[in-house]
């Protein structure tokens, strides 16, 4: 059975879609931009604090599901610009442990909602 995954301790949707989905164990995010979610604000100081806010997103909705990043298997990573690369997978790596890390790719697309330079989905298990 589908459930809604929603907190207010990540951005609210700009369109028609769920923060996340939990069927059984497993979690689907959507993909989260640097949306502070107390201000409803885009944080595009520069690349790291964008990457750390996008992070921070994700983790509101896996703690908000019962989970950590521990439970992530697989990631989506989008940019804008390949060249930003090393400063957002300096700050993703902060988040996981080297040895049990999630399967991942990274792709550079034209845009991003918003215009933003990254924006990144997991999926989870329980």
């Amino acid at each position: 059975m589908k459930k809604i995954i929603t907190t207010a301790k990540a951005p609210a949707p700009i369109g028609p879609y769920s923060q996340a989905i939990l069927n059984g164990n497993t979690l689907y995010t959507s993909g989260q931009i640097a949306i502070n979610p107390e201000t409803g604000k885009l944080v595009l100081d520069d690349i790291t604090t964008e990457a750390k806010q996008v992070m921070q997103n994700l983790k509101a909705v896996l703690d908000e599901a019962g989970m950590t990043f521990e439970n992530v298997l697989k990631t989506t990573i989008f940019l804008s610009d390949m060249n930003n690369f090393a400063e957002v997978n300096a700050v993703y790596g902060s988040y996981f442990n080297e040895d049990t890390a999630p399967a991942r790719e990274t792709v550079a697309v034209l845009t991003l909602p918003k215009s933003v330079n990254v924006e990144i989905s997991v999926i989870a298990v329980k």
